[in-house]
């Protein structure tokens, strides 16, 4: 059976596969994002979120829980006005950031990264070889705001939502209330495109169907 790592920590994440029927475990890695991006220096948003899901992939992929298995690294940035925008972390950067949206347009960057740990012989219980498969590709969605008045931006920002998602912003949680429209992948904006995993997983001669559950 094709074993599938998710190496991120976030629920939306594997709630997402989970709700898509694909079948994964979760072993976070320890990647300074700070200081990937540091040792790259600055690259543009697009390439950002590529840069730290492999970074986070590989990371994981060294691993001897890893082997045998692929593994999926994902990181989104979000792009305002020519800017990349991560985790605001505090509640200043978070309503400075929230303030300038509103009413307004960016695009969320969702980078993906496979690594394929299966030997490329074959394992001894007659497992399919792996492919030697490490890959990327990035799903963008443009996402258009609403007007937000200072009150609820206060109130959502007190809920501590916003603190830890790309772009201060959800989706699929409280924030959808403030996203007036999405023009492309709204898994992307999640924060994983499953049909962007389906096109990675099949480089690395894997169907998506492998991953669904038996019948």
């Amino acid at each position: 059976m094709v074993r599938l790592i998710l190496a991120s920590q976030s629920p939306a994440r594997t709630k997402l596969l989970a709700e898509a029927g694909i079948q994964h475990s979760v072993l976070v890695s320890d990647v300074d994002e700070a200081a990937v991006q540091a040792r790259y220096g600055v690259t543009d948003p697009h390439d950002t979120a590529l840069l730290l899901a492999r970074a986070k992939a590989e990371a994981v992929a060294a691993l001897p829980e890893a082997e045998g298995a692929l593994v999926l690294g994902c990181d989104s940035v979000f792009e305002f006005d020519g800017e990349a925008h991560g985790k605001p972390y505090t509640p200043d950067i978070a309503r400075e950031r929230m303030l300038r949206m509103s009413g307004n347009a960016g695009v969320l960057h969702t980078g993906h990264w496979l690594v394929d740990c299966r030997d490329t012989d074959g394992d001894d219980d007659g497992g399919e070889p792996g492919s030697g498969a490490t890959l990327g590709a990035v799903a963008s969605a443009a996402v258009a705001f609403m007007e937000m008045d200072p009150e609820e931006i206060e109130a959502y920002i007190a809920t501590g939502e916003p603190l830890h998602c790309a772009g201060s912003f959800t989706i699929d949680g409280l924030g959808g209330a403030f996203i007036r429209k999405v023009d492309g992948d709204p898994h992307a904006v999640v924060g994983l495109s499953v049909s962007t995993l389906r096109g990675l997983l099949a480089s690395a001669n894997v169907r998506i169907t492998d991953l669904w559950p038996a019948p």
